[in-house]
């Protein structure tokens, strides 16, 4: 399992906007075969700031995910609404080890 976090930092302004693009992106996303969860977090502490915490079961479902239209949409149009580039870390799970327990 693959799981990537996400940090993005929206311009104030664009922030409903924002939510309402990666909303229509995490609906996309989770119906994805290879998907086990797709995550969409605001930080309390600072409204700008979000964490999307996207779970996949292989690197060859992650590339996939990359290429769909939901995605690329998704890309495309808040770019312009990031006050800085998207930070993506990328992770092995370790535990839980098995699907069903996600």
């Amino acid at each position: 399992m693959i799981v990537t976090v996400v940090t993005v930092y929206v311009k104030p302004e664009n922030v409903a906007d924002f939510i309402a693009a990666t909303i229509k992106n995490h609906e996309g996303s989770i119906k994805e075969p290879g998907n086990m969860r797709f995550d969409v977090l605001q930080c309390t502490d600072d409204q700008m700031r979000f964490t999307l915490y996207e779970a996949y079961e292989s690197k060859e479902a992650v590339a996939a995910h990359k290429q769909t239209e939901h995605y690329l949409a998704w890309r495309k149009m808040v770019e312009p609404w990031m006050a800085k580039p998207r930070e993506g870390v990328v992770h092995s799970v370790i535990r839980p080890e098995g699907r069903g327990l996600w």
